[in-house]
């Protein structure tokens, strides 16, 4: 039999007059390699339309979980600036109060309406003799290297203590 009718065929050439193929362990490990074979490659190709897929969505996904943490910072910074805008609009209708204003200024400013007498109450402490000492501070240079206002602050200190020449 020819080479060329048993290499299209695939198979081994058949008995005389039976028909029949025959089956041997070459013929049966060339079936089960390609199969194989096909397999593999197959299976390969696959692996490798499945990861470029997953790679090309987690792009996008990681994109789209970042975008939505944003929105959420971005959404609880508004609620904190609606709350800060509504207190001071509360604190605008407040300071249109005259009663309010007038109350504002007596407290920080120490400010007295026209006839009253204001005192200021000095609590005991030794802040008085830290104050006193403070008011004498450290001699300055006095001279004609010392700057013109360390001078003249010189001569005022010297004018307000009689005795001390």
């Amino acid at each position: 039999m020819p080479l060329s009718r048993r290499s299209r065929a695939g198979r081994t050439p058949t008995t005389r007059g039976l028909g029949r193929q025959r089956v041997t362990r070459d013929s049966l490990r060339t079936a089960s390699s390609t199969a194989t074979g096909r397999f593999t490659t197959r299976a390969a190709v696959l692996a490798l339309v499945l990861c470029a897929l997953v790679l090309t969505a987690a792009v996008p996904a990681r994109e789209l979980l970042a975008q939505r943490s944003q929105i959420s910072a971005l959404e609880s910074g508004q609620v904190a600036q609606r709350e800060r805008v509504e207190a001071l609009e509360v604190q605008r209708r407040q300071l249109q109060d005259p009663a309010h204003v007038q109350r504002l200024a007596r407290e920080r400013l120490h400010f007295v309406m026209p006839g009253e007498t204001a005192y200021v109450v000095l609590r005991p402490s030794e802040a008085p003799a830290a104050q006193a000492q403070a008011a004498d501070g450290p001699v300055r240079a006095e001279g004609a290297d010392a700057p013109w206002w360390s001078q003249l602050y010189g001569s005022v200190r010297a004018a307000d203590r009689p005795g001390a020449t």
